[in-house]
């Protein structure tokens, strides 16, 4: 792909997605833009087999940018990673079309495994800053991965996933994460698992009330003293 083809896809993929970003020409600055190019002419080299010559690119890009990408990942159309400080793709990382990645996000392995130990980004995946994404499993098109979030299995499609170990709390989103670029508005299920608890825990505390109410007043009776039924 040549510079200036991949000058034009990336200014449009940065303005729909950045608006931050103010003339055609700020594609220039974007750590996003410079790497993509690096790991353009890393791959090809990788996929020759030099990859002593791929890696270094790779590197150089990577002291530049903060974008550690593997010259072996594979990577469609319409990446963005915003910002990018932090951000590592791992070596059998896909990365399907129109992907976003914000900072610190890691598509990373789980060990010492052979073959594919990355995972796989289907189209339209978000993943939000400080996110981590471990094995080898599909992540499904048009998913989103909340802030700071670490994945270990597979995501279906059209899901939102937030949490350590991350769960799958929405399903069968209506559009695709890069319409919204929403990293905010997400379930927080551990906070609706501690409301839950509070409500459970004041109708027993309240029941408990009762029952000892109920208690006063039959030792009362037993002693053959007088009965407040009030409250009972």
């Amino acid at each position: 792909m040549g510079f200036w083809k991949l000058f034009k896809e990336e200014s449009a993929v940065i303005k729909e997605r950045d608006p931050a970003i103010k003339t055609p020409w700020e594609v220039l600055l974007y750590p996003s833009f410079r790497v993509m190019l690096q790991y353009r002419r890393a791959h090809k080299l990788y996929l020759k087999k030099h990859y002593f010559l791929a890696r270094l690119i790779s590197q150089r890009a990577a002291r530049k940018t903060g974008i550690e990408i593997h010259p072996g990942a594979r990577i469609g159309k319409g990446l963005f990673i915003d910002h990018g400080s932090g951000v590592i793709i791992g070596e059998t990382a896909v990365i399907g079309d129109n992907v976003t990645l914000y900072q610190g996000v890691t598509l990373g392995g789980t060990g010492k495994e052979t073959g594919k130990r990355h995972p796989t980004l289907k189209d339209n995946v978000m993943v939000s800053a400080g996110a981590k994404i471990l094995g080898s499993f599909t992540v499904g098109e048009n998913s989103k991965i909340g802030a700071g979030a670490v994945v270990l299995q597979e995501v279906p499609p059209n899901c939102t996933v937030v949490g350590v170990p991350g769960r799958v709390v929405k399903r069968n989103e209506c559009c695709a994460p890069r319409k919204e670029m929403d990293q905010v508005h997400m379930p927080d299920p551990i906070k609706e698992d501690i409301q839950m608890l509070q409500k459970e825990n004041n109708v027993l505390h309240s029941r408990l009330m009762d029952m000892e109410k109920e208690l006063r007043w039959l030792k009362r009776k037993l002693k053959g003293g007088k009965t407040d039924h009030e409250g009972i």
